[in-house]
């Protein structure tokens, strides 16, 4: 249970980093992509297995409307995204979960759908939650466009003109998703039945996928519709302009419990990355190849920061900080690397000195980037078989839990449930659309079925309920005394195990930032350009940058 947390590895030469520092709310939601996100890692993989892509499908008339089918070709299996596009009146466009209607929905296909898979998808797919996808499918999605946008690069393509790269800029998407579901939501296939395939195995790779073939419809209806209204004066996007285009997001409440829910999985997630920077840190040298992709990398870091608008306050000021830690990284690269022994180390010691929090993580994503061979491998340990966690060890003694409790949740035993501030919110599930909620508790009704998702309030009342028992008793003992203990009793003895599956902060505290939780996951994903929209509510793009399925290059094996 105790020791140092020491990583994996030839190159393994600095400790990783403490939970205490690595799992606090404000880093966690200071996170930027990395290489190590499941989109990059996805990309990776479909470029060095040589995956080829096609459109056999596409049965969309004059207004947008119909049906389309892309198809991912690996050297095993192939998928495929069935695409619906609608005729979506201005009054029915809405990003809130509880829509009932969209201008375009998916579904991902296990394999190369039928024209009856078509039929029974068309009278589903567009119903969302209304409709069922069976086991054949392993996601279930919908997008709304970005109207401004949309209606200008039409215009601007049917009259054999470009879009105007500062409108692309400040929005950076044509649609953005509301919902992506998979793993056995309305029927689509169970995690289960997809997780010992390498093409799968990492985290999210299904959803991921869908997105990526996403991005490439929403840029082949845009033409489509330039061309019905242009005819032959139309024009296809010029690449430049089409690269900036990724796949919005809008992302509520309903994200920022599943870190709280899966803690091996985040364990898992968090591991990698701070095994991956501590590989880094060990090395002895920093090569030209290596400083020459660091500076590259930070050339983008910049054109990224440059073009990331936001009007929320908060986010107003952490890209103050970002913009200007970027700057202090720039200058500190001028005398890099130096005479240091461990450049790389050096280099990150100095910017745990100097930087904010927000620069700090963006430092971790750019010192990375040089260093594939080093860190690539560890993408295979970010899955997780939550099930072998879940058995309670009930012959363990009461002594060994107590310990469990002081070891890995002193700083939730330390917190003050008695002031009202520490205690001012309360998560529950909403009877409309069974998503979470987070609630206030002096003026909002419902916290008699709160969630027990403030590990740190739940933590303590184990530990106050253990007072008094012996030592030498078993934790099975207490538990049939006790059973309302036994979802903190599994959690402390998965812990134990994993000591990065906690979030170390008080999640129902009046001054907690559920975008926080939300930036976190979302940057695991490979999420730019996050923009709160409140503190519950938060925008993104994916694939901004990155190759389309239909012309992928080279380019996606960096």
């Amino acid at each position: 249970m105790t020791g140092a947390i020491t990583p994996a590895g030839p190159t393994a030469a600095a400790a990783l980093r403490p939970p205490e520092t690595v799992m606090r709310l404000a880093r966690m939601g200071s996170a930027h992509p990395t290489r190590l996100s499941f989109l990059r890692v996805m990309l990776r993989r479909m470029a060095n297995e040589g995956w080829h892509f096609d459109r056999p499908v596409w049965e969309v008339d004059a207004r947008g409307v119909g049906r389309a089918v892309y198809r991912a070709i690996g050297p095993v299996r192939s998928y495929s995204l069935v695409a619906f596009a609608h005729d979506l009146p201005d009054e029915m466009r809405s990003d809130r979960v509880i829509a009932t209607a969209w201008d375009a929905t998916f579904a991902l296909v296990d394999g190369t759908p039928t024209p009856a898979d078509l039929d029974r998808l068309q009278a589903n797919v567009p119903l969302q939650e209304a409709g069922r996808i069976t086991p054949r499918e392993l996601s279930l999605s919908r997008a709304n466009r970005s109207v401004r946008l949309w209606a200008h690069v039409v215009d601007r393509l049917a009259a054999g003109r470009q879009p105007d790269p500062v409108e692309i800029a400040a929005v950076g998407y044509l649609m953005r998703t509301t919902a992506v579901y998979g793993a056995g939501k309305f029927g689509a296939a169970d995690r289960a039945v997809i997780a010992d395939r390498a093409e799968l195995a990492a985290p999210f790779q299904a959803e991921m996928l869908s997105v990526w073939l996403t991005r490439q419809f929403t840029v082949d209806i845009v033409e489509h519709l330039a061309a019905a209204k242009g005819g032959a004066a139309a024009v296809r996007m010029a690449p430049a302009i089409k690269a900036r285009l990724g796949v919005g997001n809008s992302t509520g409440l309903g994200m920022a419990p599943f870190l709280v829910r899966h803690p091996v999985l985040l364990n898992n997630w968090m591991a990698a990355r701070e095994t991956a920077l501590a590989r880094v840190r060990g090395l002895p040298t920093a090569t030209p190849d290596a400083i020459a992709a660091l500076t590259r990398a930070l050339a983008e870091a910049r054109d990224n920061a440059a073009s990331w608008r936001s009007n929320h306050p908060i986010q107003i000021a952490k890209l103050a900080d970002l913009r200007m830690d970027l700057d202090h990284i720039g200058k500190r690269l001028n005398s890099f690397p130096g005479d240091a022994a461990r450049p790389w180390d050096a280099l990150w010691r100095w910017g745990e000195a100097t930087l904010t929090l927000e620069g700090q993580e963006m430092l971790f994503a750019l010192v990375l980037e040089p260093h594939g061979a080093v860190v690539d491998d560890l993408a295979a340990t970010m899955s997780a078989d939550e099930s072998a966690s879940f058995r309670i060890d009930g012959a363990m003694p009461v002594a060994g839990l107590r310990a469990i409790m002081q070891e890995r949740y002193g700083w939730a035993l330390r917190t003050d449930f008695a002031r009202p501030e520490n205690h001012a919110r309360f998560w529950y599930v909403s009877e409309e659309k069974l998503e979470p909620r987070l609630g206030e508790r002096a003026t909002d009704d419902g916290a008699e079925r709160e969630q027990p998702l403030c590990t740190a309030r739940v933590a303590q009342d184990l530990d106050a309920a253990l007072d008094g028992w012996p030592e030498d008793a078993t934790v099975a003992a207490f538990l049939l005394r006790h059973p309302e203990h036994r979802f903190m009793a599994r959690r402390a003895q998965i812990a134990a195990r994993h000591p990065y599956g906690e979030v170390r902060d008080n999640l129902i505290a009046a001054d907690m930032l559920p975008i926080d939780l939300m930036r976190c996951k979302l940057a695991f994903f490979g999420a730019s350009h996050f923009d709160p929209r409140s503190d519950k509510w938060v925008r993104i793009s994916l694939f901004q940058g990155a190759p389309y399925p239909l012309d992928l290059t080279d380019e996606a094996k960096g």
